[in-house]
């Protein structure tokens, strides 16, 4: 792990303390993904079987946990990106893209959070995973809007916003087990032939 976590993870763990992390990482893991950011130690303490010390000696702080959670799957969003823009240049790999990150946030609040560049997020990502990401992402962006896919008149920070936002539309529409078109529409949207 890296930033204020990473003293924790130079020393090697004895078998029943990497079990007890394992299982707060696994608890917190769920716990996020439902909660974000505004989960309590105590309670995934509680869910894990461990006293709240044992998950304060892992993670001292919120953003040490949430780091631990958050960027093994941003890394992931990054190198498939990475990966894609490499692979192809159709500017449907862009809307494919788009689309399996909504999905992906979609499923998890701690990611939608995570993404989110707002002032008001509880926590934040370390600036290097985020300024890959964004690279990342902007990479396929400026493929797709050079073979005429995507419209020349959206930029990054407006695709980024509609990221979030339908990522929370969409968590909001699968709480209510309703289909949702929404990222059909926003990807309608974005497209050049769309355009007025």
């Amino acid at each position: 792990m890296m930033g204020e976590n990473a003293a924790h993870d130079a020393r090697p763990l004895r078998a029943d303390a990497r079990r007890n992390r394992d299982q707060v990482l696994a608890v917190a893991r769920d716990m996020l993904s439902v909660e974000g950011s505004a989960v309590s130690f105590d309670e995934i303490a509680r869910r894990a079987g461990v006293g709240v010390g044992t998950v304060y000696r892992h993670f001292p702080t919120r953003n040490a946990l949430f780091e631990a959670v958050v960027i093994g799957r941003v890394e992931e969003f990054t190198e498939r990106a990475r990966l894609r823009s490499e692979a192809a240049t159709s500017g449907e790999v862009f809307c494919d893209y788009f689309a399996h990150l909504v999905g992906e946030i979609a499923l998890n609040q701690a990611l939608c959070e995570a993404l989110d560049d707002s002032d008001d997020i509880a926590v934040a990502m370390p600036a290097r995973l985020r300024d890959e990401f964004i690279r990342s992402f902007e990479t396929l962006l400026v493929q797709a809007k050079r073979d005429g896919t995507i419209r020349d008149d959206v930029d990054l920070a407006d695709v980024l916003d509609l990221l979030i936002g339908t990522a929370t539309a969409e968590r909001r529409a699968r709480s209510r087990d309703s289909g949702s078109p929404l990222i059909a529409v926003v990807l309608d949207g974005l497209r050049a032939t769309s355009s007025s």
